[in-house]
């Protein structure tokens, strides 16, 4: 697929989410500060099914103002039953590695969507053989199918159906990014990969394809630029092999250097490494974690206990 499709695809999705968003303000800021990239602009690249449309903004108040937004319009759909144990999500501003951080906090660090019983939260990776990848699948694609519903009208288009502390999820296969914004040489320092740093930018209609991504993806080789998440970067490896990519030794080793310098059985390490860009990974690793460090203060995370809840999580 060449440039000019992909710009067209591009522009006329964000127009027709643009277009579902009820308030003015909200709506004004998106138009002037978002940006398209990730794995939607490598796929259409490659002439292959697109999963979901990630999408950034390019400063914290047009992220906080989305995030509110959506919040809002998530809670009004969903309202809390009477004598529920489930407590409402809500928004703030934390200050990670000196800098402001917008995150959705849930109950026990869950995950929130439009289908979840009010009084549980539903995790991706404690199922066998990988039912937690066909969870977020099948989350991911509601605006094909919604539960054997009929296709969605536009009225309901791009709502909001999914929460976790980085990320909302509207139908449609709009994956709205909180957690990082700026432009997108600064969001690409949270990427690992550089096949995934083309972009769309809503401020030009444009999208800008970098020639060492458009390498990476007509050789499939997969090559590591560095991230803040090399522990992530190691599992969505496995994502990427089951689409035809290959990585060498030397890529990876780049990776394991990154995680020899990480600090793994702290805890607030562990989990940032575990969430990281990706919307979910081994959150009922850090809640059974997190959990055992109430019930006992002592608590130390030590390999062989983080090995036996893992085992007990994936089976």
């Amino acid at each position: 697929m060449n440039r000019r499709v992909i710009n067209s695809i591009l522009t006329k999705k964000f127009n027709e989410w643009v277009d579902s968003i009820k308030d003015d303000v909200v709506k004004e800021q998106v138009k002037k500060n978002t940006i398209i990239t990730g794995g939607a602009i490598a796929s259409l690249l490659l002439g292959e099914k697109v999963n979901d449309f990630d999408f950034y903004f390019t400063n914290i108040r047009t992220a906080e103002l989305v995030a509110g937004y959506y919040l809002g319009v998530f809670n009004d759909l969903h309202p809390i039953p009477e004598n529920s144990l489930m407590e409402r999500p809500y928004l703030q501003i934390d200050l990670a590695d000196g800098e402001a951080r917008i995150k959705i906090y849930m109950k026990s660090a869950g995950i929130q969507g439009e289908k979840t019983d009010p009084n549980e939260y539903q995790y991706f990776e404690n199922r066998p053989n990988e039912e937690g990848t066909d969870f977020v699948t099948t989350t991911l694609s509601k605006a094909d199918d919604i539960s054997g519903e009929e296709l969605e009208t536009e009225e309901k288009k791009y709502r909001p159906i999914f929460l976790t502390d980085n990320a909302i999820t509207l139908s449609g296969k709009i994956q709205l990014i909180i957690r990082f914004y700026g432009n997108a040489d600064e969001i690409h320092k949270n990427y690992d990969f550089v096949h995934c740093t083309n972009y769309w930018e809503s401020s030009t209609g444009r999208v800008t394809l970098r020639s060492a991504a458009m390498e990476s993806l007509l050789t499939k080789q997969l090559t590591y630029v560095g991230s803040k998440y090399p522990v992530c970067s190691v599992i969505r490896i496995r994502k990427f092999v089951r689409r035809g990519f290959h990585i060498n030794a030397g890529q990876i080793l780049k990776i394991l250097m990154q995680i020899s310098q990480l600090d793994l059985l702290d805890l607030k390490v562990l989990e940032e490494q575990l969430v990281g860009v990706d919307t979910a990974y081994f959150v009922e690793l850090i809640a059974s974690l997190e959990k055992q460090k109430v019930k006992d203060p002592n608590f130390q995370v030590t390999q062989p206990y983080v090995a036996s809840v893992i085992d007990r999580i994936f089976g």
